[in-house]
């Protein structure tokens, strides 16, 4: 999901809780015995709702660009979508590869484009390109490699831990960052 333009104490609140979220869910998978598909389906999906619909709402309340709070509204609704077939739906390794890669496929593009959009005019747009691009990647490798529930389940582990650590990084560079005009944060 799209991140902050930056400069405003506020900017870092939406990288720093989807590190938050992609740590909670990247540790369970670290540390549970079971990679099977219902387990993978189930954590993607508690992660993807509870993603979605958090950073959707911090998006509406603190992005003050129309197009940018759009395509971040338009990934969370993805991202909660997904999330409620992932914990609706039963399926196996199938059904847990289609809907990580179409998910993956349509957030990263939409975050790459945010990105690119953005460049020159606010601070988060190298961590919207970075995060887009770390997440189509994610729909090529699920597209791409054979399927096998462990290495798919550990590799949606892995993604999560680095989206983790890579958010965190950006959440506190968007907090110091100096101060600048025309971040596109609303003043409240």
């Amino acid at each position: 999901m799209s991140g902050h333009t930056g400069g405003d104490v506020r900017a870092f609140i939406i990288p720093l809780v989807r590190a938050a979220l992609a740590l909670a869910a990247g540790i369970v998978v670290t540390f549970a015995q079971d990679h099977s598909a219902p387990f993978g389906l189930a954590v993607f999906g508690a992660w993807a709702l509870a993603a979605g619909l958090l950073i959707g709402a911090l998006q509406l309340r603190f992005e003050a660009d129309r197009l940018t709070r759009l395509l971040g509204v338009i990934q969370a609704v993805v991202t909660a979508v997904a999330g409620i077939l992932a914990l609706t739906v039963g399926g196996g390794l199938a059904f847990l590869l289609v809907i990580v890669s179409a998910w993956a496929a349509i957030t990263g593009f939409l975050e790459l484009y945010a990105g690119y959009r953005a460049r020159g005019r606010s601070a988060a747009a190298r961590d919207w390109l970075m995060f887009g691009g770390f997440t189509a990647v994610l729909a090529l490798v699920f597209l791409l490699l054979p399927p096998n529930v462990v290495v798919s389940v550990g590799i949606l582990g892995a993604y999560w831990i680095i989206l983790a650590v890579f958010a965190a990084i950006a959440a506190f560079s968007l907090k110091w960052a100096p101060s600048r005009q025309g971040t596109g944060v609303d003043a409240a």
